[in-house]
């Protein structure tokens, strides 16, 4: 399974695009355009490239173009409340080289470079900006722009942006390398609650276990087994969270060969065991 590729349309004709997310996610896709998504009203995991993290309500982030995502959101009876986020896309022709080489323009270029990476915000930068969201969504013409505009300043002056995406994460223009990470990422997102051995993921990617190890590390930025794992002990804090499953069977569900393998590894990732983390919420 390979990503795919999303068309982006533009109902007012315009290069700036903002809509309610109603889907229920899980795509693994791409497109050209810039992407700034604020989750509302829905939790799950969240994949941006090599980064796997759990996000929130008001979880919000910007992401380049060209770079393959997807959200899994955790559903309630199989379904996700109405209007659960936001999405804003644009194209980087729509704003203008000749606008961002001005000396005013410089943090938003800056801003800009950083989203190659993916980065994520913090829960007040999206209060803030959640108001000139919504906005954009009803106001057409230059309302529109002074919304985007201030969305933009309280992007360009935040001062807890994160990247997503490891330092040595690249994008793989080739068809071929995009296809084989892809499918790499696809399977493991599918399957994580499974016994997956290095012989296996490497067949994936058509490969010899011992090159796909040097060539995954080379393109994630982590191990393979480093990866699973982190996958798996992400779907974890979810369930320690959001659940009173046993702390046993989680392990189990989320691909954990014993409780002993899910302790050691949840306290590599989190920094406490999984009983520990589970308390925090009570």
């Amino acid at each position: 399974m390979v990503a795919e590729l999303e068309k982006i349309l533009y109902d007012d004709g315009g290069g700036f695009r903002a809509a309610y997310i109603n889907d229920i996610g899980g795509l693994w896709h791409f497109h050209p355009e810039y992407e700034l998504v604020l989750n509302i009203k829905s939790n799950g995991t969240r994949i941006v490239g090599d980064s796997v993290e759990l996000f929130d309500q008001y979880d919000m982030v910007l992401i380049a173009g060209n770079i393959p995502h997807c959200w899994n959101y955790y559903r309630q009876n199989n379904s996700l409340p109405d209007k659960h986020g936001i999405v804003v896309n644009f194209k980087l022709e729509s704003i203008g080289e000749s606008l961002l080489s001005q000396h005013e323009m410089h943090s938003l270029k800056e801003l800009l470079g950083e989203a190659d990476r993916g980065i994520v915000f913090s829960v007040e930068d999206s209060r803030k900006a959640e108001k000139f969201l919504v906005q954009m969504i009803n106001n057409k013409g230059i309302d529109k722009m002074i919304d985007f505009l201030n969305i933009i300043k309280i992007l360009c002056a935040s001062e807890k942006r994160a990247y997503l995406c490891s330092e040595n994460y690249k994008l793989a223009f080739d068809e071929r390398g995009n296809k084989r990470m892809s499918d790499v990422y696809t399977y493991i997102r599918e399957n994580y609650f499974k016994a997956i051995s290095l012989e296996k993921i490497a067949k994936i990617a058509k490969m010899s276990p011992f090159a796909f190890s040097r060539y995954f590390k080379k393109n994630c930025g982590a191990g393979f087994i480093e990866y699973l794992n982190r996958v798996r002990t992400n779907k974890a804090c979810y369930l320690l969270r959001e659940t009173e499953y046993p702390v046993h069977d989680i392990a189990t569900e989320c691909g954990f060969a014993s409780i002993s393998n899910f302790n050691k590894q949840f306290r590599k990732t989190e920094g406490i065991s999984p009983r520990d983390f589970r308390a925090q919420f009570k």
